[in-house]
Protein backbone atom coordinates (compact mmCIF):
# COMPACT_ATOMS: atom_id res chain seq x y z
CA UNK A 1 0.00 0.00 0.00
CA UNK A 2 2.60 2.38 0.69
CA UNK A 3 4.49 2.29 -1.95
CA UNK A 4 1.69 2.90 -4.32
CA UNK A 5 1.57 6.07 -2.76
CA UNK A 6 4.78 6.56 -3.30
CA UNK A 7 4.72 6.10 -6.79
CA UNK A 8 2.00 8.23 -7.41
CA UNK A 9 3.18 11.14 -5.33
CA UNK A 10 6.53 10.59 -7.40
CA UNK A 11 4.61 10.30 -10.35
CA UNK A 12 2.52 14.11 -9.78
CA UNK A 13 6.26 15.75 -8.74
CA UNK A 14 7.31 14.59 -11.77
CA UNK A 15 4.67 15.73 -13.97
CA UNK A 16 5.23 18.67 -11.95
CA UNK A 17 8.82 19.49 -12.58
CA UNK A 18 8.83 18.74 -16.41
CA UNK A 19 6.20 21.51 -16.47
CA UNK A 20 8.07 23.58 -14.71
CA UNK A 21 11.57 23.48 -16.42
CA UNK A 22 9.44 24.10 -19.64
CA UNK A 23 7.88 27.22 -18.36
CA UNK A 24 11.00 28.61 -16.61
CA UNK A 25 11.23 32.56 -16.85
CA UNK A 26 7.58 32.28 -18.68
CA UNK A 27 4.73 33.49 -17.34
CA UNK A 28 2.21 31.51 -19.27
CA UNK A 29 3.09 27.94 -21.39
CA UNK A 30 2.27 28.06 -24.82
CA UNK A 31 1.51 24.46 -26.91
CA UNK A 32 4.68 24.25 -27.64
CA UNK A 33 5.96 24.11 -23.93
CA UNK A 34 3.10 21.44 -23.60
CA UNK A 35 3.88 19.83 -26.50
CA UNK A 36 7.79 19.36 -25.33
CA UNK A 37 6.57 18.87 -22.00
CA UNK A 38 4.34 15.46 -23.02
CA UNK A 39 7.25 14.67 -24.65
CA UNK A 40 9.54 14.07 -22.22
CA UNK A 41 7.28 12.56 -19.79
CA UNK A 42 6.29 9.97 -22.75
CA UNK A 43 10.01 9.05 -23.05
CA UNK A 44 10.56 8.54 -19.60
CA UNK A 45 7.63 6.47 -19.59
CA UNK A 46 9.30 4.56 -22.84
CA UNK A 47 11.89 3.69 -20.94
CA UNK A 48 10.49 2.67 -17.75
CA UNK A 49 7.87 0.25 -19.70
CA UNK A 50 11.01 -1.20 -21.54
CA UNK A 51 12.52 -1.94 -18.94
CA UNK A 52 9.46 -3.45 -16.70
CA UNK A 53 8.55 -5.77 -19.30
CA UNK A 54 12.07 -7.10 -19.91
CA UNK A 55 11.78 -8.35 -16.70
CA UNK A 56 8.74 -9.80 -16.57
CA UNK A 57 8.70 -11.93 -19.72
CA UNK A 58 12.44 -12.84 -18.44
CA UNK A 59 10.88 -16.43 -17.97
CA UNK A 60 7.98 -16.14 -19.90
CA UNK A 61 7.06 -18.56 -23.17
CA UNK A 62 7.67 -16.15 -26.39
CA UNK A 63 4.05 -14.96 -27.27
CA UNK A 64 1.69 -17.16 -30.54
CA UNK A 65 0.34 -13.30 -31.96
CA UNK A 66 -0.25 -9.32 -30.89
CA UNK A 67 -3.68 -10.76 -29.17
CA UNK A 68 -1.87 -12.42 -26.91
CA UNK A 69 0.64 -9.63 -26.00
CA UNK A 70 -2.50 -7.36 -25.65
CA UNK A 71 -3.64 -9.91 -23.63
CA UNK A 72 -0.24 -10.42 -21.55
CA UNK A 73 0.18 -6.46 -20.82
CA UNK A 74 -3.90 -6.07 -19.74
CA UNK A 75 -3.82 -8.28 -17.11
CA UNK A 76 0.09 -9.31 -16.04
CA UNK A 77 1.71 -5.76 -16.91
CA UNK A 78 -0.96 -3.30 -15.59
CA UNK A 79 -1.56 -5.61 -12.75
CA UNK A 80 2.64 -5.32 -12.09
CA UNK A 81 2.70 -1.52 -12.59
CA UNK A 82 -0.83 -0.50 -11.74
CA UNK A 83 -2.01 -2.76 -8.95
CA UNK A 84 -5.58 -3.82 -10.95
CA UNK A 85 -6.01 -5.13 -14.23
CA UNK A 86 -7.42 -3.23 -17.32
CA UNK A 87 -11.56 -3.48 -17.02
CA UNK A 88 -11.88 -3.73 -20.78
CA UNK A 89 -9.74 -4.94 -23.49
CA UNK A 90 -12.12 -4.38 -27.03
CA UNK A 91 -9.91 -4.97 -30.38
CA UNK A 92 -11.00 -4.29 -34.12
CA UNK A 93 -9.07 -7.18 -34.88
CA UNK A 94 -7.00 -4.91 -37.38
CA UNK A 95 -4.32 -3.12 -35.05
CA UNK A 96 -6.09 -1.02 -33.39
CA UNK A 97 -6.92 -2.04 -29.44
CA UNK A 98 -8.49 -0.02 -26.74
CA UNK A 99 -8.10 -0.45 -23.10
CA UNK A 100 -10.14 1.04 -20.48
CA UNK A 101 -9.09 1.12 -16.60
CA UNK A 102 -12.32 2.48 -15.11
CA UNK A 103 -10.35 3.92 -11.95
CA UNK A 104 -6.72 4.76 -13.03
CA UNK A 105 -4.39 4.54 -10.35
CA UNK A 106 -2.53 7.64 -11.70
CA UNK A 107 -5.92 10.07 -11.63
CA UNK A 108 -8.09 8.47 -8.41
CA UNK A 109 -6.22 11.25 -6.49
CA UNK A 110 -6.63 14.11 -9.31
CA UNK A 111 -10.03 14.13 -8.98
CA UNK A 112 -13.74 12.28 -9.88
CA UNK A 113 -15.97 13.95 -12.14
CA UNK A 114 -15.15 16.74 -14.49
CA UNK A 115 -13.62 19.46 -12.01
CA UNK A 116 -9.75 18.86 -13.59
CA UNK A 117 -10.55 16.84 -16.74
CA UNK A 118 -8.26 19.75 -18.43
CA UNK A 119 -5.14 18.70 -16.55
CA UNK A 120 -5.65 14.88 -17.12
CA UNK A 121 -3.21 14.66 -20.04
CA UNK A 122 -0.47 15.74 -18.61
CA UNK A 123 -1.12 12.53 -15.83
CA UNK A 124 -1.49 10.23 -18.87
CA UNK A 125 2.04 11.02 -20.84
CA UNK A 126 3.96 9.01 -18.89
CA UNK A 127 1.68 5.97 -19.04
CA UNK A 128 1.50 6.17 -22.36
CA UNK A 129 4.71 5.86 -22.70
CA UNK A 130 5.43 3.01 -20.48
CA UNK A 131 2.54 1.42 -22.50
CA UNK A 132 4.00 2.08 -25.41
CA UNK A 133 7.74 1.33 -24.47
CA UNK A 134 6.65 -2.25 -23.24
CA UNK A 135 5.33 -2.82 -26.48
CA UNK A 136 8.15 -2.19 -28.43
CA UNK A 137 10.44 -4.54 -26.61
CA UNK A 138 7.69 -7.48 -27.66
CA UNK A 139 8.09 -6.54 -31.25
CA UNK A 140 5.15 -3.97 -31.54
CA UNK A 141 5.75 -0.61 -32.68
CA UNK A 142 2.65 1.36 -31.55
CA UNK A 143 1.03 4.76 -30.89
CA UNK A 144 -0.96 5.79 -27.50
CA UNK A 145 -2.66 8.07 -26.74
CA UNK A 146 -5.35 8.44 -23.67
CA UNK A 147 -8.26 9.99 -23.79
CA UNK A 148 -10.60 10.91 -20.58
CA UNK A 149 -14.13 11.96 -20.18
CA UNK A 150 -15.10 11.22 -16.74
CA UNK A 151 -12.06 11.08 -14.09
CA UNK A 152 -10.94 8.42 -12.76
CA UNK A 153 -12.14 6.40 -15.61
CA UNK A 154 -9.67 6.36 -18.72
CA UNK A 155 -9.54 5.17 -22.09
CA UNK A 156 -5.82 4.19 -24.03
CA UNK A 157 -6.18 3.53 -27.64
CA UNK A 158 -2.96 1.20 -28.98
CA UNK A 159 -2.64 1.69 -32.45
CA UNK A 160 -0.16 -1.30 -33.67
CA UNK A 161 1.91 -0.15 -36.39
CA UNK A 162 2.25 -2.74 -39.00
CA UNK A 163 5.77 -2.64 -40.87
Amino acid sequence: MADETLFEFLHMEIVSHVYKEQQSGKEVMDNKDRAASVSVLEGMGFRVGQGLIERLTKDSPSFKDELDIMKFVCKDFWTKVFRRQVDNLRTNHQGTYVLQDNKFALLTQLSSGKQYLDQAPKYLAFSCGVVRGALSNLGLDSVVTAEVAVMPSCKFQVVIQKL
